[in-house]
């Protein structure tokens, strides 16, 4: 009894794991499903639902973020200062003047791109310089009371920082974030498209290849049976029942080795079918059949694609975006090596002043380093990074030209292979065919039968092999124009979801937002 249990205990595993295994989540979110499915609807549910996708979106709200910042050096500003001194003043007959005054300032300042900065805004004086015994007194500029004046102030950069300074370059830089960001987005969909095309023809070839094997397997159960009734006749000896039987033992090997490879890609693409927040697993039975041949790109085509691919392919528009920023910093450098004058005006800001009389205030700077080490080294910077970027285009825009001639020469040769491999498979069934019916007449032997049923298999699945890679093929042509960098149609993803809410349109400024 003990050693029952423990044979049952054994053998419960094996058969719980040889079971077809399934993802809870598939089985509540479409387990009604019936229809196959097709390539255009992983692509559309990547631009759905993906989250890699929609965090590249992320950058889009960084992007006006950074925009943000950069305008907050600009930024109007409201002031309220107050300030207050007390003096002695010791005369020749050692009298003592005592001054108490001061001021209580409200004003605006605003600054401008260029470099310049103004502000105004109301002094109330406090304190005793506006009695009778100080004379130090300035009546200019009254407004509603003696004690109450307009102030104004001003600078500015009248060389160096002239329309080109620090601070407007940074603002220039964040306004070309907004296109960069749009560029990740574009580089990440087109990955995330070809990808999930990928997976989604190894899927297909897992679930072909064992729906192949299984049909092996149940030909060899099949004629197991035959060959133990045969041999209980004496019709044939005792070692092709055991050849029988062990050819079955293969072939249910390969079956569960198949069954694990087809849960193994139907997990993988999971992560490319995404609703509710969840993955969803593909049913075997969603597999659709392989797409015919389609007709292969004219030699015009191929040129205006080449063409496509230079403007369309986020490699290269990024570059161009790398470009605008590098001559934003040369600018910027060669602005470096004009002489330091500055200038700066207004209202005086400190209380002993203002109780001396002395109203206004003017400064101008100058400064020019003489051998303009900094700004040299500033454009000689900026100068190599141009070289750099010069030298990246030049192979980037040689880069997509060659993966267009690539994909060219890769949908050619998986077409050839169609078609020969397609006839391969029919040689393959027409020897299998002949061979059983040899093996029915008594003129062959069951290992003969055997070999030539897995040249089936090994020919179909060197089929589905190259129909997957036709089919990958023609997505790479696409993703080598730039073509799967753009989002996949609207009409098509309507049929899913919502194109508004669209995991790659994640990140678009909304009404109210920002």
């Amino acid at each position: 009894m003990a050693a029952l249990l423990l044979v049952i205990l054994i053998l419960l595993p094996v058969a719980v794991l040889a079971e077809p295994v399934h993802d809870s989540s598939a089985l509540k979110a479409q387990s009604a499903r019936t229809e196959p499915l097709t390539i255009s609807e992983v692509l559309a549910r990547i631009e759905l639902t993906h989250p890699l996708l929609r965090a590249a979106g992320v950058e889009r709200m960084q992007a006006r973020a950074k925009i943000l910042k950069a305008l907050g050096a600009w930024e109007p500003t409201l002031k309220n200062i107050t300030e207050a001194a007390r003096f002695q003043t010791f005369n020749f007959l050692s009298t003592v003047d005592e001054n108490t005054g001061g001021f209580n300032d409200t004003k605006l300042e605003v600054g401008h791109p260029w470099g310049f900065r103004v502000g105004g805004g109301i002094r109330n004086g406090i304190g005793d310089q506006y009695t009778q015994h100080v004379h130090a007194k300035i009546p200019d500029v009254l407004l509603f009371y003696p004690q109450q004046q307009m102030i104004f102030a001003g600078s500015g950069k009248l060389l160096r920082g002239l329309m080109v300074n620090d601070e407007y370059a940074e603002f220039q830089k964040a306004e070309l974030a907004g296109p960069q960001a749009e560029i990740a987005v574009a580089q990440k969909r087109q990955d995330l498209y070809l990808a999930g095309a990928v997976q989604y023809w190894d899927w297909q070839v897992a679930v072909k290849q064992g729906e192949m094997v299984k049909r092996v397997l149940a030909v060899a159960e099949e004629r197991l049976v035959q060959i133990q009734g045969m041999a209980k006749g004496g019709k044939v000896a005792p070692l092709d029942v055991i050849e029988a039987s062990q050819e079955v033992q293969g072939r249910r090997e390969a079956a569960i080795y198949a069954q694990r490879k087809i849960e193994y890609e139907q997990y993988k693409l999971s992560l490319y079918l995404w609703e509710n927040g969840e993955p969803v697993t593909p049913r075997p039975e969603w597999a659709p059949e392989f797409q015919g041949e389609t007709p292969l790109p004219t030699g015009e085509q191929i040129a205006a694609n080449k063409v496509a691919a230079k403007e369309d392919r986020p490699e290269v528009r990024d570059l161009y975006i790398e470009a605008k920023k590098n001559n934003i910093d040369l600018k910027l450098a060669k602005n470096y090596l004009l002489p330091q004058f500055d200038f700066k005006g207004g209202r005086m800001d400190a209380a002993a002043d203002w109780l001396m009389g002395v109203g206004y205030g003017f400064e101008t700077k100058f400064a020019m380093p003489l051998f303009q080490r900094e700004g040299r080294g500033k454009v000689m910077y900026a100068e190599a990074d141009q070289q750099q970027l010069a030298f990246k285009q030049l192979y980037t825009e040689q880069q997509v030209s060659i993966d267009v001639d690539n994909w060219l020469s890769a949908q050619v040769r998986a077409r050839d292979r169609v078609k020969a491999a397609t006839e391969a498979l029919r040689l393959a069934k027409t020897l299998e065919e002949g061979e059983r019916t040899r093996f029915n007449m008594g003129a062959s032997t069951v290992l003969f039968v055997n070999l030539r049923e897995r040249n089936v298999v090994e020919s179909a699945y060197k089929l589905y092999r190259a129909q997957a890679d036709y089919a990958v093929s023609r997505g790479g042509m696409l993703y080598a124009t730039g073509a799967l960098a753009k989002p996949w149609p609207e009409s098509e993803l309507a049929k899913y979801g919502n194109p508004l809410t669209a995991a790659g349109a994640y990140g678009f400024k909304q009404q109210g937002r920002d």
